[in-house]
């Protein structure tokens, strides 16, 4: 009786699943949260702590006496760096924003044409893009270098703005979705008079927004975490992670800072992953309409 009820009750619907097949589910998803969300929870719990709680041992997770002294000392010594903090921050957030929206257009706009247009060599393109996922930054590094230079973009912002527009993940995931949308919709548009740009802004873009706002998520995450040491040698132009990067190296008294600075690092594309989350969930499931 109660396992009927139980059908009934959850969700305004009727479950497949017996009630005790849904316990055992729910308990390992609720296993597997805290196993993940561990690492998050002790990295915001450290940068309250005090030096003194962050080398006791067995290591405590929970702070037992919070304090802010950790994130005062941060600001203390970017204060006294002949670059200003300001100027360390605009230098990541412009990198930042810059490339990820030349990602998202540019990679949208080569994702509809290799869709839904059948030009000689299209599927030998995208099998290409698939390829170079297979390869990492550090492969790629050298070569992207040698073109830099011989741009003569070494030391300004296009050495990482411009190559961040050439993501092949999120190229791969704006066509996967854009395969999605059925061609009938495009030439019902079409005969309606619409051309191809207003095609793009106001039906395949709004359509595809949970895949650019995931791609949206793994660029903000790569370029506000990027030193860009071995392209970017300005201090003027340095940005945000190698700064406080230089300040962790200081050794044990700035424990604390290295805590703290760990905090303010991850907190960025943590506020963006919480915003975006369904979007992600939605790409992840290459959930669209279908033809």
């Amino acid at each position: 009786m109660a396992k009927k009820k139980y059908k009934k009750l959850v969700g305004g619907r009727r479950l497949n699943r017996s009630f005790g097949g849904d316990t055992f589910i729910f308990t390992i998803l609720i296993v597997f949260g805290i196993f993940f969300a561990y690492p998050l929870v002790y990295a915001i719990n450290n940068a309250f702590k005090p030096l003194n709680e962050l080398f006791i041992f067995p290591p405590r997770v929970f702070v037992r006496n919070p304090t802010l002294n950790n994130f005062q000392d941060l600001f203390i010594i970017m204060s006294k760096s002949w670059v200003t903090f300001s100027r360390y921050v605009f230098n990541t957030v412009f990198i930042t924003v810059a490339g990820t929206v030349g990602l998202i257009i540019v990679a949208s706009m080569g994702a509809f044409v290799v869709s839904k247009y059948q030009f000689p060599g299209a599927k030998v393109f995208f099998n290409l893009v698939i390829i170079t996922l297979m390869f990492s930054g550090y492969v790629t590094a050298i070569p992207n270098y040698l073109i830099m230079a011989k741009l003569k973009w070494v030391d300004t912002y296009l050495s990482i703005i411009v190559p961040a527009f050439a993501m092949p993940m999120g190229f791969f995931l704006l066509k996967q979705f854009i395969d999605t949308i059925p061609d009938t919709l495009l030439e019902a548009a079409k005969i309606d008079g619409a051309k191809e740009w207003r095609i793009f802004l106001l039906i395949i873009m709004p359509m595809i927004k949970p895949a650019w706002l995931t791609v949206m998520i793994f660029s903000v995450q790569g370029l506000w975490n990027t030193r860009a040491s071995n392209l970017i040698y300005s201090e003027q132009l340095k940005t945000l992670p190698y700064a406080l990067s230089q300040i962790v190296m200081g050794g044990i008294a700035r424990a604390g800072v290295g805590a703290a600075v760990g905090l303010f690092v991850m907190i960025v594309p943590l506020v963006m992953f919480i915003l975006a989350q369904s979007n992600v969930l939605q790409t992840m499931a290459n959930s669209g309409i279908k033809e």
